[in-house]
Order: C-alpha cells, then sequence, then structure tokens
C-alpha cells in the first residue's frame, strides 16, 4: 500500500508506516487506528496459530497492540522493517504466555546446520485452494481444520518457525530477527517442523479414512 504527500509525491510502505509511527508519537489518534487497522489480521494470525482458540487469540492481540502502543518511541526503522519489530515484540510476548500457563520453552539453541534447500513440503502446499466447488470447499475446510490442530502438537519453536515462514510469508532474514536465532537455526526449525506437521497429518489423514 502507498500513500501520497500533501504535494502529492508517493511514498512506499516504509516511508508511509514511518509517518504514521510519528504521528502517533505525537498523539494522532486516527494514525494510532490505522497502525492497529494494518497490522490486525496479521498479529491475531499469529496469536491463533499458537493459542489455539478465538477467544485466547483476541486476548493475545489485544496484549500485544498495547505492548506496541507503549513501546512505539523505541521503533528504529534503521534496525529493521516495522513488521519485523511488530513480529518481534508478539513472539516475546507469546513465550512469555505460554512460560506461564503451559511451561512450554522455547530455546535458542543452534540446530545441526541443514542444506540451504528444503526437502519438507511447505505448508501452504498442504491446505486446499478454497476457490473451488461447494463439495470440494468442505474438504479444504476440514483440511485447514486438520493443519491448525496439528501445528498445536508442535513444539513451540517449530510452530514458531513455520508460521512466520508459510503463513505469514515471512523471509528467512526477517524470521531470524523476529526470533534472535542464525539464519541456519531458521532453516532448520522451519525444515523440522514441516516434516513433523507431514507426519501428523499423515497420521490424522489415515484416522479419519
Amino acid at each position: 500500500m502507498f500513500g501520497e504527500t500533501s504535494r502529492g509525491l508517493v511514498l512506499d510502505e516504509t516511508q508511509v508506516v514511518g509517518l504514521l509511527v510519528r504521528r502517533c508519537i505525537g498523539g494522532d489518534a486516527a494514525a494510532w487506528e490505522e497502525i492497529v487497522q494494518r497490522y490486525h489480521r496479521r498479529i491475531y494470525n499469529v496469536c491463533y496459530r499458537f493459542a489455539g482458540d478465538a477467544e485466547n487469540a483476541q486476548d493475545l492481540t489485544q496484549e500485544v497492540f498495547i505492548k506496541i502502543y507503549r513501546t512505539l518511541n523505541t521503533y528504529d526503522s534503521g534496525k529493521g522493517a516495522f513488521m519485523t519489530w511488530v513480529t518481534t515484540i508478539t513472539r516475546n510476548l507469546l513465550v512469555d504466555h505460554f512460560r506461564k500457563t503451559k511451561g512450554d520453552r522455547l530455546t535458542d539453541s543452534i540446530d545441526q546446520p541443514v542444506s540451504e534447500h528444503e526437502d519438507a513440503q511447505p505448508l501452504s502446499a498442504q491446505i486446499a485452494d478454497s476457490a473451488l466447488p461447494p463439495d470440494v470447499a468442505v474438504q479444504s475446510r476440514e483440511t485447514r481444520e486438520m493443519v491448525h490442530l496439528a501445528l498445536q502438537k508442535l513444539s513451540p519453536e517449530l510452530r514458531e518457525a513455520v508460521i512466520l515462514r508459510d503463513l505469514q510469508d515471512m523471509d528467512y532474514r526477517e524470521i531470524a530477527s523476529a526470533l534472535r536465532v542464525p539464519e541456519g537455526t531458521v532453516k532448520s526449525r522451519i525444515n523440522r517442523g514441516r516434516a513433523e506437521l507431514a507426519r501428523l497429518l499423515q497420521r490424522t489423514y489415515r484416522q479419519v479414512i
């Protein structure tokens, strides 16, 4: 999405967001509302995939936005994209949430090196196209639900890597920055997460046929 200044100059996404952040810090409520509108869906989706249900996801999303609002003046565009900064805040809050509620702990240990080429199938390739005939569309919804349930069975560190890559379409560098781990670790977790997810889906499929 692009914006225009009063002089008609076209601004790119980074400049638009930077302007919104400055306006918000200056007390412009409309700027904050636009930031929320821009990022609410992506943040909610991440929270939903982690939390597993809509109610908890909505509560977590609200907590994320409260944290963003309170720390907005610490955002430095020179250190990375706004979405990466937002994702880092979201991830940290989710880590705290799972530590408190489930005792799950995300580790930053470096995994075994992996090839630059990914062998596991992307999550997007495991979800059927929604633009299908009604009977097939039902199967598509069921497939997405199966994927969602399978995601909940992954360890938090694998789940977050798969979600950020395959559902949020972030690149390796952005994910590495958000998770504060090397890109090699990110690739390893994505591969392991996809492979484990595929095994879970195959097991579920055999149980329902």
